[in-house]
């Protein structure tokens, strides 16, 4: 069986982590930085992709800056299976409650979210997680919380009663950071997912 292609939006943010984690599990990874990266002639020359934590705005920025934003939102709607990671899971939102100015999100994921509503950086912690994957130790930093859920949408996480973790279809977004702390279980499921929708596989 070839190894799943994993792509990893490389614009801005925690890239270096997903990569090294991705490799560990046997992917390759290809870095997502221009649209030539992700769309062949033939469709998407990945089989699954993360999105990072990072700062959101400043992402979406840099998603329109490269001509990306467009084509990206359509591969993810058109089922390309997603892991997006505190940051990313603002970008997949369909709403975000506290934008900066001219904030736009790829409205892939039928939720609203608000940034940064579990605290400062100062105020980051690793923590332990029961997630519908298990409990796993985690980092949140700067982390979002998911505050409407449409529907379809499954919880897979709660901190603190807040929703931290949630799944649509092929699409999965999550506040908090496994590739900080090693944990795999997200990982593994979008490894999963990719060898199940890949013709390589």
């Amino acid at each position: 069986m070839t190894a799943a292609t994993i792509g990893v939006l490389a614009l801005q943010g925690g890239v270096r982590e997903h990569c090294d984690l991705l490799e560990d599990l046997g992917a390759r990874v290809t870095l997502v930085r221009q649209l030539g990266d992700l769309i062949g002639p033939d469709g998407p020359r990945v089989d699954a992709l993360v999105l990072p934590g990072g700062e959101s705005s400043t992402i979406d920025k840099l998603l329109r800056i490269f001509d990306l934003f467009d084509v990206l939102r359509e591969t993810i709607v058109g089922g390309l299976p997603t892991l997006g990671t505190c940051a990313g899971l603002v970008l997949l939102a369909h709403e975000v409650l506290d934008p900066a100015p001219g904030q736009r999100s790829l409205k892939a994921l039928d939720v609203t979210v608000r940034r940064n509503a579990l605290g400062p950086q100062v105020d980051s912690a690793c923590t332990s997680l029961a997630t519908t994957l298990g409990r796993l130790q985690v980092a949140f930093i700067r982390a979002p919380v998911v505050t409407r859920l449409g529907p379809g949408v499954e919880v897979l996480g709660l901190h603190a009663g807040k929703v931290v973790g949630v799944r649509q279809g092929a699409v999965t977004g999550i506040s908090f950071h496994p590739e900080l702390t090693g944990e795999t279980a997200f990982h593994r499921a979008l490894l999963t997912a990719a060898v199940g929708t890949s013709p390589l596989a």
